[in-house]
């Protein structure tokens, strides 16, 4: 039988020569139809392998054939891999290498062949497979490209779901506007989730769903099983923990600010609003679990939209006591003269948009093939493992819980100082406000692109390739820095004519609200550098070092406050705890990626990142300050109202948005231009 370089000879011959009319093709040959459908090189090339698929992909349950394993090559068998196809200097790989040492014309061969009686004489076991096919034209292969795409369905929800919370905030400044009562509700809200990350929800996300990537690499059942026992788990824990805390409303209040305890009507007020909220935090853990499942299973978008269902109802449930006991405008209301059918109605819409928002993943499980069923054997399974390494990311979650209860309480102290005086809008809701716009770029972009590399970075660690978490962590720091940088320059710069107009309901304390989100700005860049570095750490199983990180994060961050409550007026307070936080995680940041550094045998592509957000930074300096001449000169001449906000916000944003994009292609920012190319493509342009 003639040897596969044959044929290729033959396959060329027929491109010389064409076949004429009426003269049937040659019939495909069986031992070459399969050799270019698994190029080795791609799996050694991190920059054309798609995250996503990774996760689905076991390279392990896949070896290639061992060198001895002679046999004929089954339909079902991986092809076989020369011993030298590792090599990054070899120059063909599969048929290309055979037909580079084909005989010349006389008939020498150039070398001998050693492997050729692998593939002479051999039987056909099995009818010939369809030849792959071909990749449709016009297609953008590499890393970059799967990983947008795959997060472009996530990056819409979260974008939705952050439109639509802002628009929750609006309609709850609207409704209670943004002092003292509305601080009781704040303080009342943050309770679940601090609550809910305590117990169990950082360890669910950082040490639960790598171990259930690896039970759907290793486990027959794909990792079903392993799912129920975590979902199971969950909800009784949760379910337990949940009764106790509505129980111990009134210690968790007390705890979270001794302002409000020390006022026996907020305080009230606040313990009613809590017995409301806590029973979310069961409905929380619910939409985490069930979301982070199907995450595993690449289905991102449903863990991203759901939340918008909560939005929408929490904005009809404030809309509802606008429409029964008017605007804050008009009736002021405060804790002293909201009504107990007011907090009813408040507290039982909140409730209500959890429990609909965990209800709606249920039908995303069951297309995806998942279906729920309770499993109690907890022991033997894994899961005393991952509680092992879930101990210091409980440990994790109590020192950054501690940081914010100590801010909590400076800010409401302050807030409530600060209102006597005249001045609303400077407690723990206008940074709970401000936060949650300036979260909103890193939660869009940073957990965005990171959930679609997560599972390839944990499979990379369990396989023990360093490079391949390095250039994985590489570029979602570069890639997300592209829009966190400016955007952290925007905050600084448009910060006033942002808050102004979105919170222009609730008066003087929408400009005290911009004061905060200017000072929280140029924080947002160690913000999202810290969230991706610390994937590194998780991915190795690591949680002690996260949470030595995050002790002195929190001991920065309460510091900061304390400080700024002591030595700063109480209107400012609040202004200065916001730059802290962006102070603590920059210190925070430090010490990790040094830590990082070593794990990875010193070399993190640190001059690579340095160097783009060096560049980053040259593009962002003149853009913010021309912006931020805008919006003076708009704001000077027209005032703070909100058309004049918001003439000084599009204007403002035109010109940053411009003189960035311009200074950045002048500097070369690889990433910006690559992922302006990929728009621009994708549009047909």
């Amino acid at each position: 039988m003639n040897a596969p370089y044959d044929g290729e000879r033959e396959r060329e011959a027929g491109e010389r020569f064409p076949e004429q009319p009426g003269q049937h093709p040659a019939a495909p040959d069986p031992y070459l139809q399969d050799t270019y459908a698994r190029d080795p090189y791609r799996r050694q090339d991190p920059t054309v392998e798609d995250p996503v698929g990774e996760a689905l992909y076991d390279r392990a349950a896949h070896p290639p054939a061992q060198p001895h394993a002679y046999g004929p090559p089954y339909a079902h068998q991986e092809p076989y891999r020369m011993p030298y196809a590792d090599n990054a200097n070899t120059r063909y790989v599969g048929v290309d290498e055979l037909v580079s040492n084909a005989p010349d014309e006389d008939g020498r061969p150039a070398r001998p062949d050693e492997y050729a009686h692998l593939f002479r004489d051999e039987p056909v076991q099995t009818a010939p497979a369809e030849p792959a096919a071909a990749p449709a034209a016009g297609k953008s292969g590499g890393r970059a490209g799967s990983v947008l795409k795959s997060s472009a369905l996530m990056a819409a929800g979260t974008l939705v779901s952050r439109v639509t919370g802002f628009l929750r905030t609006l309609v709850m400044a609207a409704a209670i506007g943004v002092g003292t009562l509305n601080d009781g509700y704040q303080v009342a809200n943050t309770l679940p989730t601090m609550i809910y990350i305590l117990v169990g929800g950082g360890a669910i996300n950082a040490v639960f769903i790598p171990q259930l990537v690896r039970a759907m690499k290793n486990d027959e059942d794909g990792g079903e099983a392993y799912a129920n026992r975590l979902l199971t788990l969950v909800v009784v824990g949760l379910a337990a923990v949940t009764a106790v805390c509505v129980i111990a409303a009134p210690v968790f209040i007390q705890a979270m600010s001794h302002d409000i305890a020390s006022d026996p009507v907020r305080f009230e007020v606040a313990v009613t609003f809590a017995r409301y909220c806590i029973p979310t935090m069961f409905f929380m853990g619910v939409h985490v679990v069930l979301g982070q499942i199907l995450n595993a299973r690449g289905r991102f978008g449903a863990m991203m939209w759901t939340p918008v269902l909560n939005n929408v109802v929490i904005i009809a449930t404030f809309g509802a006591f606008i429409w029964a006991f008017g605007s804050f405008t008009s009736t002021g209301v405060s804790s002293q003269t909201i009504t107990p059918e007011g907090v009813r109605l408040l507290g039982l819409g909140t409730l209500l948009g959890l429990t609909v928002q965990a209800l709606a993943m249920v039908p995303y499980l069951r297309e995806a093939g998942f279906r729920i069923r309770p499993r109690f054997d907890w022991r033997g399974h894994g899961l005393g493992h991952a509680a092992k390494l879930a101990k210091w990311t409980f440990f994790f979650v109590l020192a950054n819980q501690i940081g914010l209860i100590v801010l909590t309480q400076f800010a409401t102290a302050a807030g409530a100082a600060a209102e006597k005086t005249g001045h609303e809008g400077t407690g723990i809701t206008a940074f709970n406000y401000a936060l949650l716009l300036w979260q909103m770029p890193q939660a869009i972009i940073t957990v965005s692109v990171m959930t679609a590399v997560l599972p390839r970075i944990s499979r990379a660690a369990a396989d023990g390739d360093a490079a391949a978490v390095r250039d994985d962590l590489s570029y979602g720091l570069r890639t997300s820095g592209v829009a966190i940088v400016p955007a952290a320059f925007a905050f600084l710069a448009l910060g006033l004519p942002i808050a102004t107009l979105l919170y222009s309901s609730s008066g003087e304390g929408a400009v005290n609200i911009g004061f905060v989100l200017m000072a929280f700005g140029l924080g947002l860049i160690p913000f999202s550098v810290q969230y991706i570095v610390l994937r590194g750490f998780y991915a190795y199983e690591d949680t002690r070092t996260p949470f030595y990180n995050t002790v002195i994060v929190a001991i920065c961050n309460a510091t900061a406050a304390a400080a700024c409550y002591f030595l700063l007026p109480a209107r400012w307070a609040v202004v200065g705890m916001a730059a802290g936080y962006g102070l603590a995680y920059a210190i925070g940041v430090g010490v990790a990626v040094k830590r990082l550094r070593r794990r990875l045998g010193g070399d993190i592509d640190g001059k690579r990142v340095v160097r783009t957000y060096a560049r980053l930074f040259g593009a962002c300096i003149p853009a913010a300050a021309g912006a931020g001449a805008v919006v003076y000169g708009v704001w000077h001449s027209l005032g703070h109202g909100a058309a004049a906000s918001l003439l000084s916000l599009v204007l403002g944003a035109a010109v940053l948005g411009g003189i960035f994009f311009v200074a950045a292609k002048r500097m070369r920012v690889e990433e910006m231009t690559a992922m302006v190319g990929m728009v621009r493509g994708r549009l047909g342009r």
